[in-house]
């Protein structure tokens, strides 16, 4: 049997156990199509990261990284409208694990430009289109109701992966560089 089966040759698709075809334009395939992208981005730096040993409350970064994999699959699974559920347990992760490296790093004054190292700077990039797809899913959940901790999760995440940039940068004795303006 083939991969791909034709169906949505005329711009439609089917979610979780649903008969229905819906448009790949829809506010719904936006955001689900938003969460692959932040997964797989996510992904590559999960790989570039595999030789960066620093431990984090006993997790190493690609080890996070997975978890948080892990976490948007779920938050995808609910998007097309399975009945998994999502709790403030994942974002409180996030957070301690924000805190604890915070709690390493000298305190930030100001914005910083992105690309210290290879792995700082596809970590910088997943943040930046972490805030994409946090800004795409929230104008989508205005139409359907979302779980909140779901929308605090993508919050959360932004943060997570900006953190991560500043604790490779440092643990990798690259200086942080403030823009010119």
């Amino acid at each position: 049997m083939p991969l791909f089966t034709g169906k949505g040759d005329d711009g439609t698709t089917s979610l979780f156990g649903s008969k229905e075809r819906i448009s790949k334009a829809s506010c719904q395939t936006k955001a689900l199509g938003a969460l692959d992208e932040i997964n797989t981005l996510i992904g590559v730096c999960k790989a570039k990261s595999r030789n960066f040993l620093y431990l984090v409350n006993e997790d190493n970064l690609a080890d996070i990284l997975e978890d948080t994999q892990q976490d948007l699959f779920v938050i995808q699974a609910i998007v097309a409208g399975s009945p998994k559920s999502f709790g403030t347990d994942r974002v409180k992760r996030l957070e301690d694990i924000i805190i604890s490296i915070e709690e390493e790093l000298p305190p930030m004054k100001t914005f910083l430009l992105p690309g210290g190292t290879e792995l700082s700077g596809f970590l910088d990039y997943a943040r930046a289109v972490a805030r994409r797809v946090e800004r795409t899913f929230v104008s989508c959940s205005e139409a359907k109701k979302t779980p909140g901790e779901v929308i605090q999760y993508l919050n959360r995440l932004s943060s997570l992966l900006y953190i991560l940039t500043r604790l490779v940068n440092h643990k990798q004795g690259v200086k942080e560089i403030p823009p010119s303006y």
